[in-house]
């Protein structure tokens, strides 16, 4: 599990703020900056970058003699990464999913129960054809069919759940109010 530091996670907050994913990333100095009330030395930030390349959650690319650094995932996609390392941590997944389950308000569970029909409708479409129906069938690797967790993430004997990776297609309408719902809490 990618553990974030304070300084850590407030530089990867600036980045995940600042980059589109078109975008050829930020300087140290533009970060700096962004960090302006923090007074941290230039150095520092340099330090911290170089650090979140080395564990995977920046990439970084030479423009003259500096670098310009982007995130290598986007937010919602380190968090996803985040919950499904906590459910390798020990005890059983399906009691941990059934708390989660319980916890999340009346309209998280409307997400989630959407993120699940939608993966499974694409799940549907996806299925290798029936004996005389080749022609429907997706191609090996495809990325379609199969579910996979990127390479070095310790997870290989663990396929991601339905619903993975679907942060991007599915908006969050959480409203500011309580954590938990009475109605999904029992």
């Amino acid at each position: 599990m990618t553990r974030l530091g304070d300084l850590e996670r407030a530089v990867m907050d600036v980045l995940w703020d600042s980059t589109p994913a078109s975008s050829d990333g930020v300087t140290v100095r533009e970060v700096a900056d962004a960090l302006d009330g923090r007074e941290l030395a230039y150095t520092t930030v340099m330090t911290v970058l170089d650090r979140l390349a080395g564990k995977g959650m920046v990439q970084r690319e030479r423009e003259g003699r500096a670098w310009r650094y982007r995130p290598a995932a986007t937010r919602e996609a380190h968090i996803a990464r985040l919950m499904l390392d906590a459910l390798d941590l020990g005890g059983s997944r399906d009691a941990a999913l059934v708390r989660f389950a319980r916890s999340v308000t009346g309209t998280e569970a409307d997400v989630l129960r959407a993120a699940l029909a939608a993966e499974a409708g694409r799940a549907e479409h996806t299925r290798p054809a029936e004996a005389g129906h080749a022609e429907d069938a997706q191609p090996a690797g495809s990325g379609h069919a199969e579910h996979t967790r990127p390479a070095g993430s310790g997870h290989a004997e663990h396929a991601p759940p339905a619903g993975a990776g679907l942060a991007d297609r599915v908006e969050d309408p959480r409203p500011a109010g309580p954590a938990l719902d009475e109605a999904t809490d029992r």
